[in-house]
């Protein structure tokens, strides 16, 4: 693992932590607003030899995680299910407009970008809204970067078998795959155990299992699915904006991913 990697980690890190401990919600919007756009800009970007997304739509989607904790909670699930046609129609009528200078592909790129970044970035602050969200989020940080370091540690050293003819990313390995999910279930485990002593909580300790094996899956996916852009565009890295990490959505592919799942999974309690 190279300096510059390992340099960024140790910066980010604090960084993430302080802005959820010591932040309230509307900071916490604010900050994932930024999040988003700086992510649905290099997820377009990357496309731009290729295509021509309505980047402004993405823009526009990104800035409205900013106010979302503004909106009654009962009203954000419709709200979100309503705007998906409203996008749909607006992003038909560019083409229509534009006399196709937009088309059809550039319109179902601009969708994709707005339900993969934005939507899905969305339930990061929606976790942090919960009761105890601020505690419960982490379940997402840490099962992402669980996977992430347990997998890229022993995958590079122990790796031998391939995960069949993979073209989307070749060099990753089934002792890795298999790593990541250890490391997820050990870090969620352990956070499990300190936050029922230190807050009370009665989360299960088999949920917290399941969870961690889940997400760690899901996150493992979502890497593949922004490795999948990148091999399309091919590109490296979505931009060189983090040292060692290449950009915002290289750093938060499998985060973006873990997200929406992990809602739903975290909202019974």
């Amino acid at each position: 693992m190279d300096i510059k990697r390992i340099t960024s980690g140790l910066i980010g890190f604090p960084v993430v932590a302080i802005i959820l401990i010591l932040g309230n919600k509307y900071i916490v919007d604010v900050v994932f607003s930024i999040i988003a756009i700086l992510c649905i800009h290099e997820f377009y970007k990357s496309f731009s030899v290729k295509s021509k997304p309505v980047q402004s739509i993405g823009y526009i989607m990104g800035a409205f995680i900013a106010v979302i904790h503004i909106i009654p909670i009962e009203f954000i699930m419709p709200l979100i299910t309503a705007l998906i046609p409203l996008l749909i129609f607006v992003l038909f009528l560019h083409v229509i407009i534009s006399n196709m200078e937009i088309n059809v592909v550039d319109i179902s790129i601009s969708l994709l970008g707005i339900c993969y970044v934005i939507v899905f970035i969305m339930f990061l602050p929606l976790i942090y809204g919960l009761k105890m969200g601020n505690i419960l989020i982490w379940y997402v940080f840490l099962a992402a970067w669980g996977t992430d370091i347990f997998a890229y540690l022993i995958g590079k050293k122990f790796g031998k078998h391939k995960l069949g003819n993979n073209k989307v990313s070749p060099n990753k390995s089934l002792e890795g795959c298999i790593a990541g999910i250890i490391g997820s279930i050990l870090l969620i485990i352990i956070y499990t155990i300190i936050i029922n002593s230190v807050f009370g909580l009665e989360i299960p300790y088999l949920f917290a299992l399941l969870l961690a094996i889940a997400l760690s899956v899901v996150g493992q996916i979502g890497d593949l699915a922004a490795s999948s852009v990148k091999r399309y565009n091919e590109i490296k890295d979505f931009s060189n904006l983090i040292p060692g990490h290449g950009g915002m959505l290289d750093r938060f592919d499998s985060v973006i991913f873990i997200a929406p799942f992990a809602y739903f999974l975290l909202s019974m309690f």
